[in-house]
């Protein structure tokens, strides 16, 4: 879920970032909060991770077989493309 959040930062800073954003494909909310992922990654290990609410709606629609290898799919799709 995302969630609004309000910061103060000083006009240069926020140009030059947005540029360097723009640079990198990203926008400036995503470099935000990559960077906040990056700062707190040993505090956030002990949270288990929920399912966004779409996810959580697509979670088992897909039927497969019992005895289906999906590894063994992914490796001859990836062979395909890229001729190996």
């Amino acid at each position: 879920m995302n969630t609004k959040l309000t910061l103060t930062i000083e006009k240069e800073v926020i140009e030059t970032a947005k540029k360097y954003a723009k640079e990198k494909g990203q926008s400036l909310s995503e470099m935000v909060e990559n960077y906040f992922k990056l700062i707190t990654v040993n505090r956030r290990k002990n949270i288990p991770k929920e399912l966004s609410p779409k996810v959580r709606k697509l979670r088992g629609i897909i039927k497969t077989d019992k005895n289906f290898d999906y590894k063994q799919v992914l490796t001859e799709e990836l062979s395909k493309k890229y001729g190996v």
